[in-house]
């Protein structure tokens, strides 16, 4: 296994530990509780975990109608719906040993698979193996964040899988900077997180409008927020005026960038 295949699996197995420790602490009101994700309760982000393992292990896709609910759009919302609804009668805590064995499982595959074997990516692009993962831990991460947030136990937001999330989420920033963001070329927005970790970037636009990594000197606009808050606001859960942001400079700016954070759909 090489060095980024070792480290993404490490992040990966890190999150799922930490979500199944928590799911071993809930009561079985929580199971119930509603999520930012819409229509989706903490059952049913562990459900959803599950079902993109199994079919990561190649396990046959569950056969099951999904009805019309409306927070499903398209046929991709229709296909990962279907690994959550088939487990609706489903208790959580077994929904919950699902995930530990498909992790055992995994943690099994993961060893023998070739790092560097070219796949398609969530973000719509081929890249090896090792990506892939990386993608992984990034999303159990992003539902373990969600559960807490439901059953009011924060936690684990400094993992390994938080920089995961960092990096492979930072890159839309130069484009939301330039595009729904409609900053002017020379214009910059810079971007400060408070964790642990911390993360800080900064995007200025060109004379073809094209948004570019520059160093966070002398911005137009700046934006500072705590990790949770960048997290909630990339991942669509929220809106930005449901949460607190420090705005500094071009005020009209940075108000066309927060209410274009949103990566995921």
């Amino acid at each position: 296994m090489d060095e980024p295949m070792r480290t993404n699996t490490a992040a990966y197995e890190q999150t799922i530990r930490s979500t199944l420790a928590l799911a071993a602490t809930l009561a079985d009101s929580d199971w119930h509780l509603p999520t930012e994700c819409p229509g989706w309760t903490v059952k049913d982000q562990f459900a959803h975990i599950v079902g993109v393992e199994l079919t990561l292990l190649g396990e046959p896709e569950p056969e099951v109608e999904v009805p019309e609910f409306d927070h499903v759009r398209n046929d991709f919302g229709r296909w990962l719906e279907a690994a959550i609804h088939v487990r609706r009668p489903v208790p959580g805590p077994v929904v919950a040993e699902q995930l530990a064995d498909a992790l055992e499982r995994r943690l099994v595959q993961l060893p023998g698979l070739d790092p560097d074997r070219v796949v398609m990516c969530p973000d719509g692009r081929e890249g090896p193996y090792s990506r892939l993962v990386k993608f992984r831990a990034l999303d159990c991460w992003t539902h373990e964040q969600d559960i807490r947030r439901a059953v009011g136990r924060p936690g684990n937001l400094d993992a390994p899988a938080a920089h995961a999330f960092w990096e492979l989420m930072s890159v839309a920033l130069r484009r939301i900077v330039a595009r729904p963001g409609k900053a002017e070329p020379g214009q910059s927005v810079a971007f400060a997180i408070s964790g642990p970790p911390d993360f800080d970037a900064a995007v200025r636009v060109d004379g073809d409008r094209r948004g570019h990594w520059a160093e966070p000197d002398d911005p137009t606009a700046g934006l500072s927020m705590d990790l949770e808050t960048y997290v909630r606001l990339t991942a669509g859960r929220c809106t930005a005026d449901a949460v607190t942001v420090q705005v500094e400079g071009d005020a009209e700016l940075a108000g066309r960038v927060l209410a274009n954070m949103a990566i995921t759909p």
